[in-house]
């Protein structure tokens, strides 16, 4: 499930900036090749891409940690909450070989409500990942595209120092899905509806990763 976000326009205590692009140009999407084939981060356009993304929510194995099963407008709410806000979240259709298989969101973590949780960093950059069809699930996707989309994120925002995920600790195949994709094990944290083991990529490691 992804962690709850600050609404439109609401500020934070927290929070240590209030940038005008808050993921420095990301939003118009970006691309990359990986041992899979050509792989690109296309904004999310809910005329085009609902049913498809509604489809996957109400798939079991995603729903149990989305929990955003349901009708079309249960997708479509949440949806809107990113697209009608500030740019601080963005969601994404993964297109891997020119077919779209995953979706994604990319948010300022130091701007979310998580960074309440765990000694955020400005412009510390989170990422959400649902692989969309069961054929393409555990077979080593998952890893390969969020090493490929971390890279995206260092490589666009070059304030950014390091990129987190929060999957929650029951989903041990997402949290295996990001320590080989170069990830650590930080901690666990306690968010709205689970308990999330911290993942962090940090830039400083990553020739080494």
């Amino acid at each position: 499930m992804p962690s709850t976000r600050l609404g439109p326009g609401t500020g934070s205590e927290e929070t240590l900036d209030r940038p005008e692009d808050p993921l420095d140009g990301l939003a118009d999407g970006a691309a990359a090749d990986t041992p899979a084939g050509p792989f690109a981060l296309v904004p999310v356009r809910p005329d085009r891409d609902l049913a498809r993304i509604v489809r996957w929510m109400n798939d079991p194995a995603v729903a149990a940690f989305w929990e955003l099963a349901g009708a079309p407008d249960t997708t479509e709410a949440h949806l809107r909450t990113q697209l009608d806000g500030d740019g601080r979240s963005v969601p994404f259709l993964g297109v891997l070989n020119g077919a779209p298989m995953s979706y994604w969101e990319i948010y300022r973590a130091d701007l979310d409500p998580v960074a309440r949780c765990y000694p955020a960093r400005p412009q510390d950059t989170g990422v959400h990942l649902l692989i969309g069809g069961a054929h393409d699930r555990g077979r080593g996707l998952g890893a390969a595209l969020l090493r490929a989309t971390a890279d995206l994120v260092l490589d666009r925002r070059p304030r950014c120092t390091r990129v987190i995920a929060e999957p929650d600790l029951r989903n041990t195949a997402s949290v295996a899905a990001f320590l080989s994709a170069g990830f650590h094990y930080s901690q666990e944290i306690e968010l709205p509806g689970k308990r999330a083991a911290l993942m962090i990529r940090d830039r400083r490691h990553r020739a080494l990763l």
